[in-house]
């Protein structure tokens, strides 16, 4: 069959996905598969048995034709009128048929079983949704079970009860006591009725309510023709003592009797607009809102049929046209009957005596048996469901241990616990004691409930997915956005102190269930709906419309390993500024010689990684034949449409021996500071992290370590920082970080140097160009930038931007200070500038140019000559500036040295990162090895340290 194929419906909910809802907890042995032996077996004991008809159509007439039917259509049309009372059902039913529209087109949408509207929800919306509105649910079916059960015993008091201001009985048949105690009682042995039907079984239920709806059906039969075959006649009207005592003895009285008209124009005139008076049960003044709400109760019916779904033959069937069915029959009933009682009764006798049906039959115990079948079959409606809904949210573990003792059922698979608990919590509701004290409440729960269906409908249509394909076509969002406006304005209107509490109290659990209820396989809703917008603003976003004003660093990241690699990826996440970060990693292989593609495990490793370092980041992993091309490929593929990486963040290139930062070395049972040691043990503490253990003292830089050894070499390694300047990206590497800790770095002790400050250095000048002191150019400007954007982070803030302007002799310094002042006013960047004298440093490089001056001025004559091309004053200078130092204007050893030393020497105290300048590789590939050693030593033991190239221009002083 087509829903035991996974590709041909949605996962919503299937047949199949039996062992997957009842997944046992870690430890346990799984299920088995569904088909095998245990689930054939279970099917066996606990066979789907209801049809259409008897699980759907007749549970959710008996469940709308109770309490409105028998007692309240009098109600409705005596304080509402006519007009009024036919706008009532109008308006409601408009309201369900809305949210019968959404059911049907959930339930057609996949196999449903056990919670029905939960169910429907849960698996829409996900857990925090599902459960919330689950319990709700569950709360709503509770107290309609309670308020069922109280009509029931205002129809028994009425009929076989003792007036209550002690005046003599009109019937023989008054003989129970009243009183609100005696009817707590009753309504406690009517609970208890329900109970005992409730706890055989469905199956029995589904046969008792079959006899009710005979009964039901047949005495509707006789009240229709007792308004043509009875007589006009004069009824006495019940005596209820009034709440509010009697002290002044002129106060109005009402009427003793009322007329039964019959057929009369005069009456009909009389009923047709709306007369609020006050309810004499409960001596409260009706209003359009109250009247409204105890109506409604007559509608609430509609997910009894659901509710059964798990003891449905085929709920994707019976569902939709059970109950579509039975709302189109209710609502001609209500409405045909509206307009009877309009013609034929007396005001004063529908306001007076809501039994009145009763009194102009032509045999008055029919309508009593009516109301007696029909009120407790709808209790038990609506214990059975509420019962069914607590079993599956505790089947679902949303709550942990809280209901897990509502998972036991019988062997015939009735859960047996729910129902005592649905039970219990009925009995307390009634302590309520009159039906119109809870309808409002009741009525709000509903109103909750339909509405979250409606949504559920909603996101799944607005999400587009391609396996939502409902049967069930006569729906568009349209109408799920009615309904939902509907229920959210009756809800206020009826009473919106109880709205705004229920919605508080779902708001509550929605959090609740966020946070402590385990990550569920059902699917979530809000990813469909994030792609689908995702999508639509992607398209929106046009990078021929890229401004620098709103330029943002977008990184990618590239991790070697990240168990050594943790205080990286934490540091950049903060210079992000709300950018597209990708975490990149280069695994070397081919993919020919493979028999799968072994990138697709390690992704559940890494997402866990960026849940573990609480961090904004995706992850885009990728194979090749060496980590040169591995790069090329993120760097051309990572990102979509205008989001793509602009930075390409690197670890440095040295020998430094890794620690790794996912576990606590102290947990290390051999008590070793090897990493081999700490390797052997990442496994038991880390499960969630699969990655490789980290190189040993012994070996070489490995990113990309992959089995057949190869390793990446520093001629590679630099080739990857040209191949980046080439595609106009970006670059920074990145050196001790190892271990950098972000809380350590900015919780300084209050004892150190700089009494608990955190500076951020930086050194805007290219280092390895002496003969260049520009702050100006482009790549200095994205320094600075970086620095800013550093520093605006919240943890951030409190860090002092430290700016160091390296002079010489013989030039202005306060010249230049002023200058770089303005260029930091302008910029709106906040920073102390320091002057640091360098001409010792300068003095060793002019010394060793000095020695290679013939050989440079006969390599510039022939590079003159071979690159002849018309160039901008401008350009010349940048590429000058920003450029390694060619074969001809060698670097000594000593001159780096001297300058690192400097930087050292400035550094009091000393600063949480430094930002240096990073200078092109040289065009020479051979020249690499020397440019790397070069940077090894201007950063060696300086600490984190950041060497930065930008290549666009990324600061603009205008609006």
């Amino acid at each position: 069959m087509t829903e035991r194929t996974p590709l041909l419906h949605y996962r919503l909910s299937t047949s199949v996905n039996e062992s997957e809802r009842r997944a046992p907890p870690a430890g346990q042995a799984p299920e088995q598969h569904p088909g095998g032996p245990r689930q054939k077996s279970s099917q066996q004991r606990q066979p789907k048995k209801l049809s259409i008809f008897f699980g759907v159509v007749i549970p959710t007439l008996l469940s709308m034709f109770s309490v409105v039917l028998f007692l309240r259509i009098g109600f409705v049309v005596g304080h509402a009128g006519l007009y009024q009372g036919i706008f009532m059902f109008l308006v409601a039913y408009f309201i369900i048929c809305m949210t019968v529209l959404s059911v049907c087109a959930i339930s057609t949408n996949g196999a449903l079983d056990a919670g029905g509207a939960y169910y429907m929800i849960s698996r829409a919306l996900g857990p925090e949704f599902g459960g919330s509105i689950g319990i709700m649910f569950f709360l709503a079916n509770v107290c309609g079970s309670a308020l069922y059960v109280l009509g029931l015993v205002e129809a028994i008091v009425a009929t076989f009860g003792v007036p209550e201001d002690g005046t003599l009985a009109t019937s023989p048949y008054q003989v129970l006591p009243s009183g609100y105690w005696w009817s707590l009682l009753y309504g406690t042995g009517v609970a208890l009725l329900c109970l005992l039907v409730c706890m055989v079984g469905a199956h029995i239920y589904a046969k008792a309510t079959f006899l009710i709806f005979l009964v039901v059906m047949f005495v509707l039969g006789t009240i229709f023709v007792s308004f043509f075959a009875v007589g006009p006649r004069t009824i006495t009207l019940p005596r209820f003592s009034s709440s509010t005592p009697i002290t002044n003895t002129t106060m109005p009285t009402f009427p003793t009797t009322a007329n039964f008209t019959g057929f009369k124009l005069d009456t009909l005139l009389g009923n047709l607009w709306a007369d609020y008076t006050k309810d004499y049960t409960t001596d409260t003044m009706m209003t359009f809102a109250t009247v409204f709400a105890v109506m409604f109760n007559g509608c609430t019916g509609i997910m009894a049929g659901s509710n059964m779904s798990g003891d449905l033959k085929n709920p994707s069937y019976s569902i939709p046209r059970g109950t579509i069915t039975a709302v189109i029959f209710t609502f001609i009933i209500y409405n045909l009957l509206s307009v009877l009682v309009a013609c034929s009764c007396d005001r004063v006798l529908l306001q007076r005596d809501y039994s009145f049906l009763r009194d102009i039959n032509i045999w008055r115990p029919f309508v009593t048996i009516g109301v007696y079948s029909s009120t407790l079959s709808a209790a038990m409606s609506n214990l059975i469901g509420a019962s069914r809904i607590l079993y599956a949210l505790a089947r679902d573990d949303l709550f942990g241990k809280a209901l897990s003792i509502a998972k036991k059922t019988s062997q015939g698979g009735n859960p047996w616990v729910s129902v005592i608990i649905s039970w219990f919590l009925v009995q307390l509701v009634l302590f309520s004691g009159k039906l119109n004290t809870i309808a409002s409440i009741v009525t709000i729960f509903f109103l909750l409930v339909y509405a979250a269906v409606d949504l559920a409908c909603l996101a799944l249509e607005w999400a587009s997915a391609p396996n939502f394909r409902p049967t069930f076509r006569y729906f568009t969002w349209h109408t799920c956005v009615l309904g939902i406006v509907g229920c959210a304005v009756m809800m206020f209107l009826i009473n919106a102190i109880y709205a705004s509490a229920s919605i508080a109290f779902m708001l509550l659990l929605l959090l609740l269930i966020h946070y402590l209820s385990p990550t569920s396989s059902w699917g979530y809703i809000s990813q469909a709906l994030i792609f689908h917008q995702v999508r639509k603003y992607l398209l929106m976003l046009d990078v021929r419309k890229d401004h620098v004003k709103f330029w943002r660093p977008q990184v990618l990241l590239m991790v070697s390993n990240p168990r050594s690699s943790v205080g990286l990826i934490t540091f950049i996440n903060d210079i992000k500024k709300s950018g597209l970060y990708v975490l990149g990693h280069v695994q070397l292989g081919d993919l020919n010689t493979l028999p799968s593609d072994p990138l697709q495990s390690q992704y559940d490793s890494w997402l866990s990684l960026v849940d573990h370092l609480n961090i904004k980041s995706f992850v885009n992993l990728t194979l090749a034949d060496s980590v040169r091309h591995g790069i090329q490929h993120l760097l051309f593929i990572s990102g979509l449409g205008g989001m793509r990486p602009n930075t390409l963040v690197l670890g440095f290139y040295d020998d430094c021996l890794p620690k790794d930062k996912l576990i606590d070395p102290s947990l290390c049972t051999s008590q070793s500071t090897d990493p081999s040691c700490l390797s052997q043990e990442v496994e038991q503490q880390t499960p969630l992290f699969h990655f490789a253990s980290l190189r040993g003292s012994s070996d070489r830089k490995d990113y990309g370590e992959s089995g057949d050894g190869k390793f990446l070499g520093p001629q590679e390694y630099v080739a990857i920082i040209a191949d980046a300047m080439k595609m106009l990206k970006n670059v920074v590497l990145a050196r001790y970080f190892n271990n950098f800790d972000r809380a350590q770095v900015l919780s300084p002790p209050s004892s150190s140097p700089g009494k608990g400050a955190v500076y951020v250095d930086v050194w805007p000048v290219n280092l390895l160009r002496p003969d260049s002191s520009s702050y100006v150019d482009t790549c200095s400007l994205f320094l600075l930038q970086l620095a800013c954007i550093l520093n605006m982070v919240r943890a951030w803030r409190k860090a002092t931007l430290r700016l160091f302007l390296c002079v010489e002799e013989g030039r202005s310094v306060r010249g230049s200070e002023e200058k770089l002042g303005q260029l930091l006013k302008e910029l709106r960047i906040k920073a102390q500038v320091y002057t640091v004298p360098w001409d010792q440093q300068v003095a060793l490089h002019w010394q060793r140019q000095g020695e290679w001056s013939k050989k440079r001025s006969s390599q510039s004559l022939d590079t003159a000559s071979e690159e002849k091309k018309p160039r901008t004053e401008e350009e010349d200078e940048d590429d000058y500036v920003n450029s390694f130092p060619s074969n001809t204007t060698r670097l000594s050893d000593d001159y780096v040295s001297a300058v690192n030393k400097l930087i050292l020497e400035q550094a009091r105290p000393p600063p949480a990162v430094r930002f240096l300048y990073l200078p092109r590789p040289p065009a020479d590939t051979q020249r690499y090895t020397t440019y790397l050693h070069q940077l090894d030593l201007l950063t060696q033991d300086l600490g984190p340290t950041l060497l930065i190239h930008g290549v666009t221009p990324v600061i603009t002083t205008d609006l």
